[in-house]
């Protein structure tokens, strides 16, 4: 009788393993049609006036796969954000702007695109949590996606800050060639177009190139360079484009100028050096203190150990 039952429900569960591999097959293909219909949808569409927000909305499904594929999503959270961190998205703003990322992002999207990569990642931190931790990892999971996405926000800073060490380095030398070449006869802006050749896929080209594009677009040279100090928000560049300005306001060669700065650079450079080389040594006095502690551990742990097994033998 047992018999004839196992043999009557094999078909139900053969039924119910089908219907279960059918429905999953279902939604993945539903998945990868919707995927491939949004990837191959066209721009959106302008109205009779040309809208920047429309060709920004555009430039960004062009450059980034994901915001393309869940726009929806993202602009939905990036109308939460705009409430939610109202305060903090001029910050990530500026470091968007900072670290080189395309200028179509407003901060409250980009933060959108780091939840919802966070998003992502949560059944993967969900299972490997309860595995490893039991019911626990479920509420230690809450906590980790959060942080998955603050992660990424400091990533953002991090990457910002790294861009601008770069431009910070190779700043002197472009404008030694400024220098060079507006001292040997060249305009300014033909000198500024050979040195963004000479230091192309260098952030400090991208930077120097942004400005050129703005003066061939119209705006002066004054505008253009407080749009790269407004840009970059640092206080060394932005100190260094406040005496291009008022060398400029002023009536003083530009020439002088970028000497002068270059000089100057140099000279913060060097002053930085010196500080991180003073401080060395107090970094290095926790680290030289553990290894002295385990060295005398080394030497002393045998005689320590053989003392209290067999007491001090004469």
């Amino acid at each position: 009788m047992v018999h004839s039952l196992l043999i009557a429900a094999l078909p139900a569960e053969a039924g119910a393993a089908t219907a279960a591999c059918l429905a999953v097959g279902a939604a993945v293909g539903l998945l990868a049609w919707v995927v491939t219909r949004v990837l191959s949808s066209g721009d959106l569409a302008q109205g009779v006036e040309w809208r920047y927000d429309v060709s920004r909305i555009n430039e960004l499904r062009r450059v980034d796969t994901l915001y393309r594929v869940f726009q929806p999503v993202i602009q939905m959270f990036a109308w939460a954000n705009r409430r939610a961190f109202r305060e903090g998205l001029p910050a990530i703003q500026r470091e968007i702007q900072a670290a080189g990322l395309p200028r179509f992002w407003l901060a409250e999207e980009y933060l959108a695109r780091a939840q919802l990569v966070a998003l992502f990642t949560a059944p993967a931190q969900v299972y490997v949590l309860l595995s490893l931790l039991g019911p626990p990892g479920l509420g230690l999971a809450a906590l980790t996606v959060p942080l998955t996405a603050w992660w990424l926000r400091r990533q953002l800073a991090a990457q910002a800050r790294h861009r601008l060490r770069q431009i910070k380095r190779r700043m002197p030398f472009l404008l030694d060639l400024l220098t060079l070449l507006m001292e040997a006869g060249a305009t300014f802006l033909n000198a500024l177009k050979q040195a963004v050749e000479e230091f192309r896929g260098h952030p400090v080209a991208e930077e120097f190139g942004r400005v050129l594009t703005d003066i061939n677009l119209g705006k002066t040279r004054m505008e253009a360079f407080q749009s790269m100090r407004d840009r970059l928000a640092d206080d060394e560049i932005g100190s260094i484009v406040a005496s291009i300005l008022q060398g400029e306001h002023l009536g003083t060669p530009l020439a002088h100028i970028f000497r002068t700065q270059a000089d100057v650079l140099r000279i913060k450079r060097t002053q930085r050096a010196e500080t991180i080389a003073g401080e060395a040594g107090v970094h290095m006095l926790l680290p030289g203190v553990l290894v002295m502690a385990a060295t005398v551990i080394i030497i002393l742990g045998p005689f320590l150990l053989n003392y209290l097994r067999f007491g001090l033998s004469l």
